[in-house]
């Protein structure tokens, strides 16, 4: 076990997965055209406060601008949120970390803005979320991270989507980021064994072209390189004996 945890540091992980994923559930009905990236960020940040949990955004440990990372269209993931509208069609993707009762935990998830039926980005989106579930169903007990990894390389792969191997997942409780890392890609029976008891975050991030990524200057919000859309998906979880436990689920 990389981070072992007590018993009731695991419940508090569980409780705060479910304050969190109520968060993005409740945030879902918020996201429409005409309402800024910041409007969303200062609403998020609220809710949590008032939900009896921290923004671990917020902290010393991170010391990010804003309680939730908010990615449009071209940005993959830790992008600050601006005075930016929301336009219909637009891809955008919310990445969240909270802590409860000194546990943390992180989910993400993407969706499209308004009543744009764009086909490529419902793929995009539709296919990423597909693997992350692939990720999660990989795990039958002790697992390796190249199963999880490779389990998700497999659909993003039958998508014809790029792979972003730059960024990782990565075990999470007391601290955001911890060891081991899980990679999106893989082989099955290599890397890191995961044991019962671990929490990783799994987060697979796609994009409709090259897998090739650039920090932009405020130093924190990772986009494209070649400017096509992108998706993140993200849910922690808890291996057990026989299987897994997704704890960012209501």
């Amino acid at each position: 076990m990389f981070d072992p945890k007590t018993e009731n540091e695991i419940q508090a992980m569980r409780e705060g997965g479910k304050i969190l994923a109520s968060i993005l559930n409740d945030l879902k009905e918020r996201v429409k055209v005409g309402v800024s990236e910041r409007e969303l960020s200062d609403w998020v940040k609220s809710e949590i406060i008032s939900r009896g949990a921290e923004p671990t955004y917020l902290t010393d440990e991170v010391n990010f601008p804003a309680a939730i990372c908010i990615s449009t269209n071209d940005q993959i993931v830790h992008s600050i949120p601006t005075d930016y509208i929301l336009q219909d069609g637009d891809i955008i993707g919310f990445d969240l970390v909270i802590t409860y009762k000194k546990m943390k935990v992180d989910s993400a998830f993407s969706m499209i803005v308004g009543e744009s039926q764009n086909a490529a980005a419902k793929h995009l989106l539709n296919t990423t979320e597909r693997s992350l579930y692939a990720g999660i169903d990989a795990i039958k007990g002790p697992v390796f991270t190249g199963d999880i990894g490779a389990a998700v390389e497999s659909v993003l792969k039958a998508g014809k989507l790029g792979i972003v191997r730059d960024l990782v997942g990565h075990g999470i409780g007391h601290e955001m980021h911890q060891a081991p890392e899980v990679p999106n890609y893989g082989t099955k029976g290599k890397g890191v064994l995961l044991k019962p008891g671990d929490t990783i975050a799994i987060e697979p991030m796609a994009t409709l072209g090259s897998e090739r990524i650039k920090v932009d200057q405020d130093g924190w919000t990772i986009s494209t390189k070649d400017g096509s859309l992108a998706a993140h998906f993200e849910h922690t979880i808890l291996v057990t004996e026989n299987g897994v436990e997704i704890l960012t689920q209501l």
